[in-house]
C-alpha cells in the first residue's frame, strides 16, 4: 500500500478549491492553537505573577522547592509562545516548548485524576500537547513569517 499519492477526489471540479484549502488548512491550526495558549498567558499576566506562582505550589506543590520563576517561563512560552505560533514566526521553537509544558501537566499534575477534563484530568493538556507537537513536527507552513524570513529554528 502506498501513501505517497493523493487519493482520487469525487467531485474534480473541487480540485482548485482543495488545492487553496489544503495549504490555508495549516494557518487554521496553527492560529487555533495559538490564540487558545495567547488568552491563557494573557490570564497569567493580568492575574499577575504572585498569584500564578501561589497556583502553581498550590497545583504542583514540590514546584515550592524550586528557586525558578516558572511563572515568568509559562508566561513567556504560552503569551509570547502563542502569539509567535499564531504568526507562524519561531514555530518549531514554540510549539515543541508548549508540547513539552504539556506533556508535564498531562504526566506529572493531571494523570492521577483520571482523563476527564471536569475531574481536572489530564483530557484538555493531552489534547493541547499533541496539537503543539504535531506543529513542532510540521513547522509554520506555507503561509508564515518563518517561510518570509527563509529561516527557521
Amino acid at each position: 500500500m502506498k501513501f505517497d499519492k493523493e487519493p482520487a477526489l469525487f467531485f474534480p471540479k473541487l480540485a482548485r478549491f482543495y488545492d487553496f484549502a489544503v495549504p490555508f488548512s495549516w494557518v487554521v491550526v496553527r492560529f487555533g492553537v495559538g490564540w487558545v495558549l495567547a488568552v491563557h498567558g494573557y490570564g497569567k499576566v493580568m492575574r499577575g505573577m504572585e498569584a500564578q506562582t501561589k497556583q502553581l505550589n498550590v497545583t504542583i506543590p514540590y514546584l515550592a522547592d524550586f528557586n525558578f520563576p516558572l511563572s515568568f517561563f509559562l508566561t513567556f512560552v504560552e503569551g509570547l509562545g502563542g502569539v509567535c505560533i499564531m504568526l507562524g514566526l519561531f514555530t518549531r521553537f514554540f510549539a515543541a516548548a508548549n508540547a513539552i509544558e504539556m506533556a508535564f501537566l498531562t504526566f506529572v499534575v493531571y494523570w492521577g485524576n483520571g482523563f476527564g477534563w471536569l475531574s481536572k484530568g489530564y483530557e484538555y493538556t493531552l489534547m493541547w500537547g499533541i496539537l503543539c507537537f504535531a506543529i513542532a513536527l510540521r513547522g509554520g507552513g506555507p503561509w508564515s513569517a518563518d517561510r518570509l524570513l527563509g529561516k527557521e529554528l
